[in-house]
């Protein structure tokens, strides 16, 4: 396990803000954290068909970082990745971001941080982002698209391409056909964050997969929604895949026969989990999920049908 030499000395809310990078081949990796903490929902509210004697069984490694055994509490972490490839700056995702109004999904209602000055400590400014991936188009995904403006929201990155699946642009779009399953947790996402960004013309849709550049590649990954996607990188010996949400808890890393409560289609994503977790381990890759907090991210590697965590990412916890 690599980690800061001085990390023991920080305080768990310094870990939680602090801002670190990593080398894959020639891409740099920052992590910058939102949020890290409990979201109100327990081992069995969020991971249904999970037995709590699995909890039970890992707890020495689950907690404290990833599950609060005395309270059955599961702890997760909003954070962008900023990715640094052939002198470009790409995030992705954009977590919660200020000011939203979410009545049903409360934890990040009129949320208050000051996650811009935390891009700023990663020598990232607003105008200076190229590119903003969204994995797909969940209230905490989304979320810093957008800022407010007065009474209006405006971009937060107006000089960046904001990649998003065309399939996933369409189901959530609430003039098309379908309602999806978490409509009413991602009530006003998209006239406060989607379709202002639309409206500027700074929008990409994307079908199928999409090439950033040598390093990077942008791929569906349905199951978690109908356009979730994935970035995987291969550079030099490096290999890493940014899976998004299609795990929530690095019990999944040993465990992907565990869906999340949030699936739209739950066989999918079951099969879509796998196959990622298969090509990780296949290529000796890290695998980024959306939401770790802890060290963030874990190389996996087989174990005979299923997997099992080989180490950690060089990221202090958070």
């Amino acid at each position: 396990m690599v980690q800061p030499a001085n990390a023991s000395a920080l305080t768990r809310a310094e870990r939680r803000t602090r801002v670190e990078t990593i080398q894959l081949g020639k891409v740099t990796v920052t992590r910058v954290v939102e949020f890290s903490g409990p979201v109100g929902l327990t081992s069995r509210q969020f991971f249904p068909e999970s037995p709590k004697e699995l909890w039970e069984e890992n707890r020495d490694w689950l907690s404290p970082d990833f599950w609060k055994p005395s309270t059955d509490m599961v702890n997760s972490a909003l954070q962008t990745w900023v990715l640094r490839s052939e002198g470009r700056t790409i995030l992705i995702d954009t977590g919660a971001g200020n000011d939203k109004f979410r009545p049903y999904a409360k934890q990040w209602q009129y949320m208050d941080t000051d996650f811009l000055r935390r891009l700023a400590r990663a020598g990232v400014r607003p105008q200076d982002v190229d590119v903003v991936v969204n994995t797909h188009l969940h209230n905490d995904h989304v979320g810093w698209n957008t800022r407010r403006e007065g009474r209006d929201w405006v971009p937060t990155f107006p000089n960046a391409t904001y990649l998003i699946p065309k399939i996933e642009f369409d189901f959530w779009n609430p003039q098309g056909p379908v309602r999806p399953k978490y409509w009413q947790g991602n009530q006003n996402v998209w006239e406060d964050s989607v379709l202002p960004v639309h409206e500027a013309g700074l929008v990409k849709l994307w079908e199928g997969s999409y090439t950033l550049d040598s390093s990077l590649e942008l791929r569906l990954a349905a199951g978690h929604t109908p356009g979730s996607s994935v970035i995987r990188l291969e550079s030099g010996r490096d290999r890493a895949v940014f899976i998004g949400d299609l795990l929530h808890t690095p019990l999944q890393l040993e465990h992907p026969e565990f869906n999340s409560c949030f699936e739209e289609d739950e066989k999918m994503a079951l099969a879509t989990r796998r196959r990622e977790l298969e090509w990780a381990a296949d290529h000796r890759a890290l695998v980024l999920p959306a939401h770790l907090p802890g060290h963030g991210a874990a190389e996996v590697e087989r174990d005979g049908s299923n997997f099992k965590i080989k180490d950690w990412a060089g990221f202090s916890r958070s």
